[in-house]
Parts: structure tokens; sequence; C-alpha cells
């Protein structure tokens, strides 16, 4: 069946008397510490609810979940600089069986967030049927640090720019089945470099509108009749039989012979996955150009890409020299027999995720994938320097009475820690285990990984990232810091099962 791509979300003017993130209600006024210095200026809509779905023609359609009517969700699009609310509403059934909670709380993974709108695990909210229907979430578009570092247009240092990230539910315990049942979807950020289709002289020209395809890689398993089912009492994690694009089971997607940019998310419950696009079973290159929604320094060269869960890669391929009826795959050579880790060796036949038919040209193609694209924030030496004047922590990811741990502690809605606003941390993670991974989230910023066991990083994990993923036996090394925004954030494993089993600490940033 031919691959959906979710629509591009219409936004609607914000009602200047909408100034509230408030779960009862938006008719009382609360505090929001970006409101006054980002003034939002456009509303989107989402509403989570059943959804009646067909993941494959010879498959029942069946009731899944879903924002809007449809799973994945629609996308956002934003700018920097443009203030945005998002309302989200809870139409799930209160009554609902199987896997799954009706109370949710989205969050918008990898954004610079308040607080107030960063769906924390603890701030759930009900269905329709009790009050408290929705979330009013402020996202202000500004990069991040930019109240000590405004630069010239008052919205920070575009060296801090993110680009794909997804909004996904994150309710306390039931994150795995929740997402697992489709409450997920992307939202998109852009500026005058990354511009999309407004273009402007500082534009990178990269691919953009129906030539700009997000592309959610997930794994279900079905049951004899056809219907997906859902292990959450597997802590271990969770791994599928069939694979999906977009909601799809290896569907097919008809291109032009012109350049596409990809941006990929593993959207999995525990699977990871190495990805390439191959033809006539080969390898083809292609311009790997961001990694984990953030535009790189330079452009790669690649022909793999490896994804833990939550992970993002931004690709670009171009169609432009293979004949007209050619058939390309994108593939996943990696195999997972269970929720824990990868097997070492490559599958021989790697397992086809989704067909790119080429079309007859030529065609107008004006987008480019400069050799340059997004400079760092740091120097090497000022990265040295942050080094030297970091406070040290430890985060050992750990397992104990079946449960999932960080420093031999499973989760509570106590902060296990504070932060200060603006000061360095350099965060030693350690992956003890032999039998598992751990794909490591921090919410609130974005990091840049050091070392992994005191090597340096591969060329794609030296931009900003807020994803790490720890092999058994590895250590890793992360600098970070907490600037803006004070108040309770949390950092898990996004293997959603370790997470709603435990792994998953809470923290406080405090001026």
């Amino acid at each position: 069946m031919p691959l959906e791509i979710p629509p591009v979300l219409q936004a609607s003017p914000v009602d200047p008397s909408l100034t509230g993130n408030v779960a009862a209600g938006e008719a009382r006024k609360v505090a929001h510490q970006a409101w006054a210095d980002a003034p939002p200026v456009a509303l989107y809509e989402l509403t989570a609810g059943p959804v009646t779905h067909s993941f494959h023609p010879d498959l029942p359609d069946q009731e899944v979940w879903g924002f809007n009517g449809s799973t994945p969700g629609p996308t956002i699009h934003a700018r920097y600089g443009e203030a945005v609310l998002v309302r989200y509403r809870n139409a799930l059934p209160r009554g609902a069986r199987g896997p799954g909670s009706p109370e949710i709380s989205i969050h918008l993974h990898n954004f610079h967030s308040p607080s107030e709108s960063d769906g924390h695990p603890d701030d759930f909210y009900p269905s329709m049927h009790l009050p408290g229907t929705f979330r009013v979430c402020h996202y202000p578009m500004r990069y991040a640090g930019y109240r000590t570092n405004p630069g010239p247009d008052g919205i920070g240092d575009d060296r801090e720019a993110l680009g794909t990230m997804w909004y996904h539910d994150h309710r306390h315990h039931y994150t795995a089945s929740n997402v697992y049942k489709g409450l997920a979807g992307f939202f998109l950020a852009f500026d005058k470099y990354d511009s999309g289709d407004r273009r402007t002289e500082a534009s990178l020209n990269l691919p953009s509108g129906p030539f700009d395809v997000p592309l959610m890689v997930q794994d279900k398993q079905f049951d004899s009749s056809g219907y997906v089912v859902f292990d959450a009492m597997d802590p271990d994690g969770f791994v599928g039989d069939k694979f999906m694009v977009n909601g799809k089971i290896q569907p097919y997607f008809h291109v032009q012979p012109r350049k596409y940019r990809f941006r990929i998310l593993d959207g999995s419950t525990a699977r990871v996955y190495d990805l390439q696009i191959r033809h006539n079973n080969q390898a083809q290159k292609f311009w790997y150009i961001a990694n984990d929604g953030n535009l790189l320094p330079s452009r790669l060269e690649m022909s793999s890409v490896l994804l833990a869960p939550a992970e993002r890669a931004d690709i670009v391929v171009d169609f432009s020299a293979y004949p007209p009826g050619t058939e390309l795959f994108l593939t996943n050579r990696l195999q997972m027999l269970d929720g824990r880790k990868p097997e070492k060796d490559f599958l021989r036949t790697p397992i086809q995720l989704l067909k790119f038919i080429v079309g007859a040209g030529p065609v107008a193609d004006d987008s480019q994938v400069p050799a340059n694209l997004r400079a760092l924030p740091l120097s090497d030496a000022e990265i040295e320097q942050a080094r030297r004047d970091a406070v040290r922590r430890e985060a050992r990811l750990g397992r104990s009475n079946g449960g999932w741990t960080i420093n031999d502690r499973i989760y509570t809605s106590k902060p296990r820690f504070s932060s200060k606003q603006g000061q360095w941390e350099v965060w030693s993670v350690r992956n003890d285990s032999g039998g598992w991974v751990h794909p490591v989230h921090i919410h609130l910023e974005e990091g840049r990984l050091l070392s992994r066991n005191g090597r340096p990083p591969p060329p794609h994990e030296r931009g900003r990232k807020n994803v790490f993923y720890a092999n058994p036996n590895e250590r890793l090394e992360i600098l970070i810091r907490f600037r803006d925004f004070t108040g309770h954030y949390v950092t898990h494993c996004h293997n959603t099962l370790h997470e709603d089993h435990g792994m998953m600490e809470n923290f406080e940033v405090k001026p």
C-alpha cells in the first residue's frame, strides 16, 4: 500500500484572552515562564482519541489511538521567532480495554520547553468525560540560552536551533503502551538557514515542501486474527514482527528523479535499527545532514544509519541517477529477538521497510546539500573550559528486583538532584550490564557526547544530541547545561518499557 505522509496541521490565530497552561480549563490565568518575552502568535489544536486504522490491506481495520483522526498525528510546522500554543485535547474513552491509559501528558521531544509545557510524566490529565479535558502548552520558539545571549534578533544563538522533533504521550507507567497505540506525531522547526519553503538569502536550500518527508519507523506484533497486540508487562522491552513506516506495513513511495530529504525517526518501543538505502541488494550512498533533528556542521557521505528508540536522522537521497521504474528500498539489517539488545551479526537478507519507485524525468530541482550546514555553538577550547568548570554527575543504569534503576533507585516523583541554572555539568552515564542497551534521553536541553569508553564518538554523533545510546558495558561522557527555565524535568531510558518500569529520574533546575 502507498506511504501516507502526515498532513501539515493548520494554525489558528491566538485569542488574546487565552493566557494559560491549565489542565482544568483555560479561564484562569497562570504564571508561565516564557509568555511575556515570547507571546504566542499561532494556536494548533490536537485531539487524542480512537482511530479506525488500516495497517495493511490483508489485515482487518481496527481501533488504535491517534491525533485528529490519524496515526501518526498531523505534522506541526513552526518557526523560530514565532511562538506557538498547542491545545492538547483528550477524547480517549474512559473505559478503554487492553494496554494503555486514557490519561495523557504530551511531551514535545527535543524541544527547549518551559517546565509547565514539557509534558512531565506526572502532569497527566483525564479524558473529555471528566473535568480537565485539555492542556495548553506554550512553545516559545526561542533558541536555548536566549535569555543570557539574545543575539541580534532577540531570540538567541541560531547555532542552537532544533529541527526534527516529535510529540508523544509521556504518561507515567503508560508511555510505552500509549505511544505504541499511536499517540505520536512530528513537530518540525525552521529558521532562516533551515528555511523550508520560506527561502531567505541565508537559506541552505535543502529539499523542502513535498520533498521533505518525515518517516516514523516502528515495529508491531499481530495475533493470528490480524489484530495488533502489546505486552506492557515485559520489563525487558517489546519487539514486533511486522515493520511499518508512518503507520503502514512495508509501504511504497513514488519519487521523482531528484533530491529528497527524509527525516527518519525510530518510534519503536525497544527496537534498534541499522538502516540502509539499497538497490540491487547494494547499499547506496546518501548525505547524512542531521542527528537527533539537529543539522550537523557539515554533511557526511554515509551508507547506513544506526538509530535507537527516539533517535532521529535526516538524510538526503538523490534519485536523479536512477532510470525510471527503478526500485530502491529502505532496509533494516539489525536483528533483535527480544527487547534487550540487537544481535551481533547483521541479517544476511535485510528487511525491507519502504520501497521507493523512481518516476520519469527530468524534473526541476533547485535544492542543494551544502558542504557546510550549521556551525556548533562551542569551539573545542570552550568545550575543554566547560569541562573543567563542570559539576560532575554519575548515572548508573541497572536492574533490581525486576525493575529498572538509575543509581540503584526506581523512579519516584521526588527530585533526585538539583541543577543550577546555567551551570555546566558532565554526566558519566554507565551501562554496566552485558545484556541490555539503553537509549538515554535528557529533557530540557541538548548535550554534547564527549566520549564513548574514553574515545571520541563517531562524526555523526559529535553534534548536539539529546538521546545517548549506551551499549552494554559502555560509559558515556556528556556535557550539558540547563538554561532559561526552572522547574521539574526528567531523564530516562527511551526503551519506553524500561522507563515505565522505573528507569527514570526527576530533577529540578533552580536559579
